[in-house]
């Protein structure tokens, strides 16, 4: 079992509108019970150290350029997961992301249960910071997804604890 790279669904466009890129990853998984929140927390849950320092030094980078460097004032009735807002969710389908002036994003998580777990991003550009940026961040952007997938699905799991998580993150309190 390997995380394989996919042809992204037909209803890109309907996720963001006029999207310049899209592509997708997916992963068997043999959990039935699994549903779209809990497989984005899982995604998102284990970023190696690697991948906080890559983000530290993009933050620092993007600095200049007045690009957003936290989502946590965006708009978001289903909390946060990870870094990114909820933008809408069912048991089967979760989506984060946000929009800044230089791109919109949103990461898709779909669960079929007991089969496969797929990891959907999809990206519109509006200008040449954003047409850079994403040039810049691709190559990135598809060692982390895989990196992800393989964490969160085919490496044992251990869930992981916060002392000082806010319930809104929804990953395990302890006190």
């Amino acid at each position: 079992m390997r995380v394989r790279e996919i042809t992204p669904g037909p209803d890109c466009d309907a996720l963001l509108a006029g999207a310049q890129f899209a592509d997708a990853y997916t992963v068997p998984i043999d959990d039935r019970t699994l549903d779209a929140r809990q497989a984005a927390e899982r995604m998102f849950a284990r970023n190696p150290a690697w991948l906080d320092s890559l983000l530290r030094l993009r933050n620092i980078l993007v600095m200049p350029f007045g690009l957003k460097t936290s989502a946590e004032n965006e708009p978001s009735n289903g909390g946060m997961i990870g870094l990114f807002p909820v933008r809408s969710e069912t048991s089967d389908r979760l989506v984060v992301g946000f929009d800044d002036r230089h791109l919109d994003f949103r990461v898709v998580v779909d669960v079929a249960r007991g089969e496969q777990v797929t990891a959907t991003t999809v990206v519109k550009t509006h200008n040449l910071l954003g047409r850079v940026y994403l040039a810049v961040v691709l190559p990135f952007h598809r060692l982390i997804v895989r990196n992800m997938l393989q964490r969160a699905f085919l490496q044992p799991f251990i869930e992981p604890v916060f002392r000082d998580a806010p319930e809104s993150t929804g990953l395990t309190r302890r006190n």
